[in-house]
């Protein structure tokens, strides 16, 4: 189950329907019954969630939240995945890509981190794009980490 939460009143935010499909094609095989929750917030909110988890004191795109053991009353439970809209919506205009494309880069990228992929090594990071690439290429989507000037 994918439970959306929209808390944040930039717009435009993507379609539920949208979300869901970014979120049940990033997932692994393993975790296709897997729940998730996916927040999209303001820059008040991210900063601070960013502050306490990651001892930085700023707003950025997106925060995943992985579930490091099962929970009794949820077992399916992955993780929270939390995008912030403003940060998303500067990027997108700055890097002149549609704005859905990027929140399902986002999306995408927030998921597989939920999933145990990473960037900390020039290898896991290669890994992780090659990924997020083919999914988002499977969605009619542009490789994310090509940008247009």
């Amino acid at each position: 189950m994918i439970e959306i939460q929209k808390v944040s009143n930039i717009e435009p935010l993507p379609k539920d329907e949208l979300i869901i499909r970014w979120a049940e094609k990033a997932l692994d095989k393993k975790n296709k019954e897997a729940d998730i929750v996916i927040r999209f917030v303001d820059m008040n909110e991210s900063q601070k969630l960013n502050k306490i988890w990651r001892s930085k004191n700023y707003a950025t795109n997106v925060l995943s939240f992985p579930i490091s053991e099962t929970i009794e009353q949820a077992p399916n439970l992955l993780g929270d995945v939390v995008i912030c809209t403003n940060v998303a919506a500067t990027e997108a205009k700055e890097q002149k890509k549609d704005i859905n494309e990027h929140y399902a880069h986002l999306v995408i990228h927030g998921i597989l981190h939920l999933q145990g992929y990473d960037h900390k090594s020039k290898n896991k990071a290669n890994t992780m794009e090659t990924k997020e690439i083919n999914i988002l290429s499977d969605l009619g989507y542009n490789n994310p980490y090509i940008i247009k000037k």
